[in-house]
């Protein structure tokens, strides 16, 4: 009796071979779906070497990008969200928060502070589209303001990058109420005569478009990055007509005089150094 059997696979038949292929090595683009090493794309400061996709980065990434070396300091790194509603749909609101901030490493979804770029002191705002979609709420919404008031004390120009998915729904009117403070701290800082460059990234939505997002002196928008108020997707189903071809990138909104430039991630740091020095020439 034997005690081992070999099986053998069928005639005409091939084994076929696994390969263990290690988790993380490759990335998608999710513009021309091509499968891409990821360490290309990461030494490619996160863009698709074969269609210039820009891929969403953190915040954290996104200051290392744009801010000088060991000039940013972090403000109001504490403040988190409240549950002043006592909000809850599936899921409780004060428990949304914890599960983000535990997969983000972040308090909420902007994060603000002095820096310099290329020499020039200014207040850098970012937005974290990982922190519940970059959505804006109270935290959010006194964050942008401070960043403005500290540049109207300290004469710095100001610079917010946009990532988001627009107000949030679980703050109600308290999230929207953020548009309008946000937006008149901007007039503050205009009548200030000091520069507001919003930079907006894949994707700006909602309330954060509807507000301070597009209000800056000058409007730089990330290659193919969707800027709306409502998607395209709802418009469609709303209005029952096929959208134009690229309507809501950047590109389009370029065309239509709703942005001022469209500059890619590795051309950014360049681009703003050079706009502050004009913005600030008489200072």
């Amino acid at each position: 009796m034997a005690w081992f059997k070999v099986s053998k696979a069928p005639k005409g038949e091939k084994a076929e071979k696994k390969v263990a292929m290690p988790e993380g090595l490759w990335i998608k683009c999710n513009n021309c779906g091509e499968i891409i090493y990821k360490k290309e794309v990461v030494r490619n400061l996160n863009v698709c070497p074969k269609c210039n996709y820009h891929f969403r980065i953190s915040a954290h990434e996104r200051i290392g990008l744009l801010a000088d070396k060991g000039t940013f300091i972090e403000y109001d790194a504490g403040m988190e969200a409240s549950d002043p509603l006592n909000f809850k749909d599936s899921k409780r609101y004060k428990d949304r928060i914890k599960d983000a901030q535990k997969s983000s490493g972040l308090k909420d979804a902007f994060i603000s502070g002095e820096a310099s770029v290329k020499g020039i002191n200014v207040m850098l705002g970012v937005f974290d589209f990982s922190f519940m979609g970059g959505s804006m709420g109270s935290v959010v919404g006194e964050k942008v303001t401070r960043t403005i008031e500290k540049g109207i004390e300290k004469g710095f120009p100001v610079i917010i990058v946009s990532s988001s998915g627009g107000a949030r729904m679980q703050e109600g009117i308290l999230s929207l109420m953020q548009m309008a403070k946000t937006s008149a701290a901007l007039a503050r800082l205009r009548d200030a005569r000091l520069p507001f460059i919003s930079i907006l990234t894949d994707p700006t939505t909602g309330g954060v478009t509807a507000s301070f997002a597009m209000l800056g002196d000058i409007i730089i928008a990330e290659p193919k990055a969707l800027i709306c108020f409502a998607g395209p997707r709802v418009i469609e189903q709303t209005i029952r007509q096929k959208l134009p071809e690229g309507f809501q990138r950047s590109e389009y909104l370029l065309e239509h005089g709703m942005v001022d430039l469209i500059v890619e991630r590795k051309d950014m740091k360049e681009t703003i150094s050079k706009l502050l020095s004009m913005l600030t020439a008489d200072k």
